[in-house]
């Protein structure tokens, strides 16, 4: 009987104990999905205070200029506290949009794209940090934004008073010399250990009139207007249809917009006239009979639709539309319908046109070095894309530059003593654009700015351009 009620009493232990070992395994398995896949979020929530406290445990790499300028750097944190080191921005608002910021729940900018080597988890960092001290420190990172070119860009788009954004870039290189977005603000408010105070920061900013934490010059497109005329004009020449001298039909067709009448002067200008005058009918004809497929194909020589481009951020993708009638080709060979550009982009265009042609890849990093000095790497320039022949780019710029001359459209944007070449889009849009390169037979930089809704001050958007010309040629 004994016997009996024992092996009775085996049957539920026996399942007890398979139902333990099963929870058991479940549990030791999902520690090891844990350990294994589920650290980098777990180090990312916002309620590790451990992964918190580590990375503000050590001081970070310097953010320089490309004159040796310090805009970011590492402090002990006054009156201590569990994070040692804070983050100080130096002219806050005039770098942020380089810089971003870092603060206790995530980075922006230079800050997030460098991370690995400012904070030192690079691996790179970490060796050579090793061999040479034993003691891994965040290396630092040079830029090649210029100071006087990006103080030249900020305080020309606000002076000019509206929303906007400024580039500037080497054209030889592809260094971008300056990148300015207006309204900004200070990453230092962002850069505080006090949860309320940073949470309150963020509100106030999304809230406020302009969105400062927009970076207009990377993160926001606009439809181009007469600047994607550049790119239609290289569309042109490049098709062996038409020539600077070649008349082209400005006559309004039915079957373009009635939007796109107006006056070109007359009948059958030159390309080289009709470029001048920026006349819309005659680009919009131009446009019908290349037909959307070779405008595209431009375009994406430029660039545009190419959404792995990094700088070391990733810009916004600029797009050109795809599936038009023959009036939304019009439209779009104009630069309006969908067509639509980065700031960034619009100073690409004279960039590459600057450069016989060769669009060389845009970058903001110039080197990385340790805290001793030691180099960890440098850039070097690359092109990017071939987007026209030299013999279509130099009559391109020929073009341009006929614009900028006294009386000319672009007279606006001329720097006293130098030849400029540009094209702008100042009337007849939303939004005001300029892009241009100078000195126009031996190019140094090139530029784009964007003014949104500008009104009756869209003329600024010349002056913007004109004063990062002047300075970063000065």
């Amino acid at each position: 009987m004994a016997g009996t009620r024992a092996k009775q009493i085996d049957v539920p232990l026996g399942r007890m104990a398979v139902l333990c070992a099963a929870l058991l395994f479940v549990l030791l398995a999902h520690i090891t999905v844990v350990q294994a896949f589920g650290t980098r979020g777990l180090n990312a929530d916002r309620r590790n205070e451990r992964s918190l406290i580590s990375r503000f445990a050590r001081p970070r790499g310097d953010i320089l200029t490309y004159d040796g300028a310090t805009v970011a750097r590492s402090r002990p944190t006054p009156g201590g506290g569990p994070y040692r080191y804070q983050r100080v921005y130096t002219d806050g608002e005039l770098y942020a949009p380089v810089t971003g910021y870092l603060s206790l729940y995530r980075s922006t900018g230079v800050e997030e794209a460098e991370d690995g080597v400012l904070s030192g988890d690079d691996a790179k960092v970490k060796v050579r940090s090793m061999v040479s001290d034993g003691d891994v420190a965040g290396a630092d990172v040079r830029l090649t934004i210029g100071q006087r070119t990006q103080w030249a860009a900020y305080h020309a788009l606000e002076a000019a008073g509206v929303p906007g954004a400024a580039v500037a870039i080497d054209p030889a290189t592809g260094a971008i010399l300056a990148l300015a977005s207006y309204p900004s603000y200070d990453p230092n408010t962002l850069a505080t250990f006090d949860p309320a105070r940073l949470d309150g920061a963020l509100d106030r900013l999304r809230d406020a009139p302009g969105r400062p934490l927009l970076n207009r010059a990377l993160d926001q497109v606009y439809p181009p207007g007469a600047t994607f005329k550049v790119v239609t004009t290289a569309a042109a020449l490049a098709s062996g249809e038409y020539t600077p001298t070649a008349p082209v039909d400005a006559v309004v067709r039915p079957r373009l917009p009635a939007s796109l009448a107006g006056s070109c002067g007359r009948p059958r200008p030159t390309l080289l006239r009709a470029f001048q005058t920026s006349c819309d009918t005659a680009f919009a004809g131009i446009g019908v009979q290349l037909g959307q497929d070779s405008l595209r194909d431009q375009a994406e020589a430029f660039g545009f639709g190419d959404g792995d481009l990094r700088v070391p951020m990733a810009p916004a993708r600029s797009t050109y539309p795809q599936g038009m009638d023959r009036a939304r080709t019009a439209l779009s060979a104009v630069g309006r319908d969908q067509d639509r550009a980065t700031p960034l982009m619009v100073a690409m265009l004279s960039a590459a046109v600057a450069n016989n042609g060769v669009l060389m890849r845009p970058y903001l990093v110039e080197e990385v070095s340790l805290p001793d000095g030691s180099l960890l790497g440098q850039a070097g320039p690359q092109p990017y894309r071939t987007t026209m022949t030299t013999v279509q780019a130099r009559y391109l710029a020929a073009m341009m530059t006929a614009g900028t001359h006294a009386g000319g459209p672009g007279a606006a944007v001329a720097v006293p003593g130098v030849e400029v070449a540009a094209k702008i889009a100042a009337t007849g849009g939303e939004h005001a654009l300029a892009t241009a390169f100078a000195p126009a037979t031996a190019p140094e930089v090139a530029v784009g700015v964007v003014l949104e809704h500008p009104g009756p001050r869209a003329g600024a958007v010349a002056q913007v351009a004109r004063a990062v010309l002047e300075a970063a040629l000065a």
